[in-house]
């Protein structure tokens, strides 16, 4: 089968569905399928082999479905809520992958009309642009409750945000699957190597764009340790975010042993997990924003590394506590500190080997077994 995958993250963006898209586009060629990635007309450029990438899309609804009836496929994949709006524009079968905060906070604002975009008009942009803007957030979840109950399945990445979804679209009852993540073989292929750090490493790798993601209370939370216990703790990523938790570690007094390392290749992020002893990533769930499941977590448990987290959301299955990972109840100062200090104490202790074993369960073929199905049948509703 041919397979067009619509999505508005994609490499060499990072982020877990950029992880997503990617891998769940290789499954599909591993498994003996074509496979061509729809993508914003300003994406960068990516040579990946055997996907087709096409930069050709405006993210309005009124101008995609334009642009897509010129592609012949046997069936589509989008890999955000946002996107469902094909269903309404297609013959052909169309499955929905869900992750939370495509649909709790919809982007891209596909129901602008993209007046700001024709070429006549660009002396109006300045109008134009905030129009489509103010009609897209408008628009976008208007056409998102009327399409996604059209879609042949809508796979979701946890029983976590299945639960959130349904709740907020509920004529979509019936309509979804719990399909989980996988874990990319880049991580799963390298040896196990002994974590023999003399001092213990301690490491987040996450976009710096969101709060939320509770890096500035780690780095309380280790400020409040620095005196009586030793460590090094690596942050990799950006975002906005990143120069004012780069001063506040500064300001704690935790310049010698935090390092922010910026956005790194994956080969460098499988290197840092590996020689880690433990993965930070403490999240909250807000209303409009939440750890859908967290495939990082997934990844660090491949190099044989635990994670803490927040018991909450999606992480509650991305980890399982006591053998990949534990869990603090609320992600609070005070909570992380308690839960460090056991860690770097050796209170609590957790083997490599058990980690990975917890990972190598989640595959992206099972995933994209999930949806092979539904690209076969007649999309109807």
């Amino acid at each position: 089968m041919h397979i067009g995958i619509v999505t508005s993250e994609f490499p060499p963006d990072i982020g877990g569905v950029e992880t997503y898209a990617i891998e769940f586009a290789k499954a599909l060629i591993s498994l003996g399928h074509e496979v061509t990635v729809f993508v914003h007309s300003r994406h960068a450029s990516i040579d990946i082999p055997n996907i087709k990438v096409r930069p050709v899309l405006k993210f309005s609804k009124r101008l995609d479905s334009i642009i897509l009836k010129q592609y012949s496929v046997d069936a589509w994949h989008v890999m955000n809520a946002t996107h469902s709006w094909l269903t309404l524009a297609t013959d052909k079968p169309v499955v929905v992958s869900i992750h939370g905060n495509d649909f709790l906070n919809p982007y891209p604002l596909v129901g602008n009309p993209g007046l700001s975009q024709i070429e006549l008009l660009w002396r109006l942009t300045k109008i134009l642009g905030p129009l489509d803007k103010l009609v897209g957030k408008y628009m976008t979840p208007i056409l998102m409750r009327k399409a996604l109950p059209f879609a042949r399945i809508i796979l979701s990445n946890s029983r976590y945000t299945e639960t959130v979804f349904l709740n907020k679209f509920p004529a979509c009852k019936g309509k979804t699957r719990v399909a989980q993540v996988g874990v990319s073989q880049d991580f799963l292929d390298m040896p196990l190597v002994k974590k023999a750090n003399p001092i213990p490493q301690l490491l987040t790798v996450s976009r710096l764009s969101e709060l939320r993601k509770n890096v500035d209370k780690v780095l309380d939370a280790l400020s409040r340790l620095k005196d009586t216990t030793d460590f090094n703790y690596t942050v990799i990523g950006d975002g906005e975010f990143k120069t004012q938790l780069e001063a506040k570690a500064r300001q704690l007094g935790l310049a010698d042993k935090v390092s922010f390392i910026g956005r790194q290749s994956t080969q460098k992020v499988v290197d840092a997990m590996m020689n880690s002893d433990l993965f930070l990533l403490p999240s909250s769930t807000l209303a409009d924003s939440h750890e859908g499941f967290g495939i990082v977590y997934l990844e660090a448990a491949a190099c044989g590394t635990p994670s803490l987290a927040t018991r909450q959301a999606g992480a509650v299955e991305a980890i399982e506590d006591g053998v990949s990972g534990f869990f603090v109840e609320e992600p609070t100062v005070e909570n992380i500190q308690e839960a460090l200090s056991s860690f770097l104490t050796g209170k609590i202790r957790f083997d490599q080997n058990e980690c990975r074993a917890f990972a190598e369960r989640f595959t992206w073929n099972k995933v994209v077994g999930h949806a092979l199905p539904y690209y076969l049948a007649v999309n109807k509703p």
